[in-house]
C-alpha cells in the first residue's frame, strides 16, 4: 500500500514538474515578439507605456501599490527588488522567498482562480506564460491590468525581464544591481569552466515504468548544463521524453536530479538503473531545481551550482 502511495505521488509530482518545465524549453524555434527596451535611470517616469513579451501593450498609471504575481519566478523578483511588501496575490506554487507564504494565493499556476484575481483588485498582475491563455482572456475580458512575461532562452533574455519588471515598479536601481551581480556571477563560471573537459551528464526529469524524462537539447536546463561545462547525453533530442535503452547505451558519467520527493534514492533504487556508472561510482546528485527552472534573480546560482558538480575542482 505504502510502495503504491508513493508511485502515486513520484506520478503527480513528475507530472506537474513537466507542466511547469513545459515554459523552460528553448524558444528559438518560435521567437516571441520584442519587449520595450527597459530604461536603467533611478526613477521610471509615469505613465509608462510599455510593451510585454507577447507584443501587447501596457499603460502603467503610476507606480504599482498592490501586485499580483502568477509565477514563481515573477514572485521571486519581485521580493528581490524589494517591493514584496506590494505583493497581495501569488500562487501556489510560490514558495521562495519564506514570506511569500503569507501572502494570499490565487491558485494553480496553469489554472490561477480568476475571480479571487479580479477581487483582488490589483494595479497590475504580472503573468507568466506558463498561465493557459485562455485563463489570461478571461482575466483581460474583466479588466484584469496582466503583463504577460515569458521565458527566454539566454541569460540576455533573463537580465531584460528583471530589468523590464523593475522599470514598471520604479526599482531600476536595483534591477541593475541585480543583474549586474548576475552577470558577474556567470562570467566568473563560463572563465573557469570554458576550457576543462566536458563530463558527460544526464539531468533526471522523471523515470521508471511510466517513462523516462530529461531536459533534451531544446530546453534551458540543457542549455545551463552545456553552459555549466557538462556534455549533456540529450543535447541531440527534442520534448521532455527519452529513452532508458538510450541512457543505458550512453551510461553518462554524471546524473543530477532535484533534491524532492526522494528522486535521488528512488532513481537508484529501481529497477533498470543500478548499472549505470554514475550509480555504481555514487556519482548521482541533488540540486534544487527551482534554481535552474526559475528564471528570476536566483537564476546564475543555478549555474554555478551546476558548475561545482560538474567541475568542483575548478571551485576548490
Amino acid at each position: 500500500m505504502i510502495k503504491s502511495i508513493k508511485k502515486s505521488i513520484i506520478i503527480v509530482m513528475a507530472v506537474v514538474l513537466l507542466f511547469v518545465l513545459a515554459s523552460c524549453a528553448i524558444a528559438e524555434n518560435n521567437p516571441k515578439p520584442k519587449s520595450t527596451p527597459v530604461q536603467t535611470t533611478d526613477d521610471t517616469e509615469y505613465p509608462l507605456t510599455i510593451t510585454d513579451t507577447q507584443g501587447n501593450k501596457f499603460k502603467v498609471e503610476k507606480e504599482p501599490e498592490k501586485i499580483i504575481t502568477i509565477g514563481p519566478n515573477l514572485t521571486e523578483t519581485v521580493y528581490a527588488l524589494g517591493k514584496g511588501d506590494k505583493l497581495i496575490g501569488r500562487t501556489d506554487y510560490d514558495d521562495y522567498p519564506n514570506q511569500v507564504s503569507e501572502v494570499e494565493s490565487i491558485g494553480d499556476l496553469m489554472t490561477p482562480n480568476v475571480e479571487k484575481v479580479i477581487d483582488l483588485d490589483a494595479d497590475i498582475v504580472l503573468v507568466s506564460g506558463t498561465v493557459m491563455p485562455d485563463y489570461i482572456n478571461q482575466m483581460r475580458q474583466n479588466s484584469v491590468p496582466v503583463f504577460v512575461i515569458d521565458d527566454q532562452s539566454s541569460f540576455e533574455g533573463v537580465y531584460d525581464t528583471i530589468l523590464m519588471i523593475g522599470n514598471i515598479l520604479n526599482a531600476n536601481s536595483k534591477a541593475s544591481e541585480i543583474v549586474e551581480d548576475m552577470k558577474g556571477k556567470v562570467a566568473d563560471v563560463t572563465n573557469k569552466v570554458n576550457d576543462l573537459e566536458k563530463p558527460t551528464v544526464y539531468y533526471v526529469v522523471g523515470y521508471g515504468e511510466y517513462g523516462d524524462y530529461t531536459a533534451t537539447g531544446d530546453t534551458f536546463i540543457s542549455f545551463l548544463l552545456e553552459m555549466a561545462g557538462g556534455d549533456n547525453i540529450a543535447k541531440n533530442e527534442q520534448g521532455w521524453s527519452y529513452s532508458k535503452e538510450a541512457l543505458i547505451e550512453k551510461d553518462p558519467e554524471l546524473i543530477i536530479c532535484s533534491d524532492r520527493w526522494d528522486t535521488k534514492q528512488g532513481f537508484m533504487s529501481t529497477p533498470g538503473y543500478e548499472d549505470l556508472t554514475a550509480v555504481k561510482e555514487g556519482k548521482v546528485f541533488e540540486l534544487d531545481e527551482n534554481i535552474i527552472t526559475r528564471q528570476g534573480p536566483r537564476l546564475a546560482d543555478g549555474l554555478l551550482e551546476l558548475a561545482k558538480i560538474l567541475h568542483p575542482e575548478a571551485f576548490n
